[in-house]
């Protein structure tokens, strides 16, 4: 019996894992989500992220065997929360906060949202790992804006449009490329929010 055998399967892995540093892993992800952002889902493959970090396409696959493992692993690994520490003790203030920081981020995480499209439709690890990485927790933290403001008094629990604030924003985000070939800068989405999403809330 070799000494792999006896280590068993998890070791094994554990060991080829152990081969490649958190730098050179960042490396990696840095490499395929810029290369999605470029040039779109499809044509991205593992012997082109291999080329471009330069190494062998076989440490790729040992590591994340397909594509999706790969790419969902990548987006995991990216996972922040802009809107987290907002708090300025005013709702309208934390929303307008909230428009800037979204305006700070959407070019490089709305043309990822919009190369990955398609393929999170195909792909259910991926769909999770996009919504893990670039959505849930950006909601959670817009909620938890919105809960404290009814704490607050400013705003009633069973206001009908408090529900639709996430949609509002992140919708924004998403369309505007789309109509206007521009992305939602931080100035453009302050503007929004105050002359939609304030209004709606009834709050100035």
């Amino acid at each position: 019996m070799t000494s792999q055998a006896a280590e068993g399967p998890e070791s094994v892995a554990a060991s080829r894992r152990s081969k490649i540093t958190p730098e050179r892993e960042r490396e990696f992800y840095d490499a395929v989500l810029e290369q999605i952002r470029e040039c779109g889902y499809d044509a991205v493959t593992m012997e082109g992220i291999a080329a471009s970090t330069r190494c062998s396409k076989s440490t790729l696959y040992r590591q994340w065997k397909t594509k999706p493992q790969f790419v969902a692993a990548a987006l995991r690994s990216s996972r922040k929360v802009r809107f987290a520490g907002i708090d300025s003790g005013s709702l309208a203030e934390d929303l307008r906060l909230a428009a800037r920081a979204a305006g700070d981020w959407t070019g490089k995480d709305t043309r990822l949202l919009q190369a990955l499209g398609h393929a999170v439709t195909q792909d259910r690890e991926l769909q999770q790992a996009l919504r893990e990485a670039l959505v849930d927790p950006e909601i959670t933290a817009l909620r938890e804006i919105l809960r404290r403001g009814v704490e607050r008094g400013e705003i009633a629990a069973d206001h009908p449009a408090l529900e639709f604030v996430p949609t509002q924003i992140f919708g924004v985000l998403r369309v505007r490329p789309v109509l206007e070939g521009k992305y939602a800068d931080p100035d453009y989405l302050v503007r929004f929010v105050e002359a939609a999403v304030l209004p709606a809330l009834g709050l100035t």
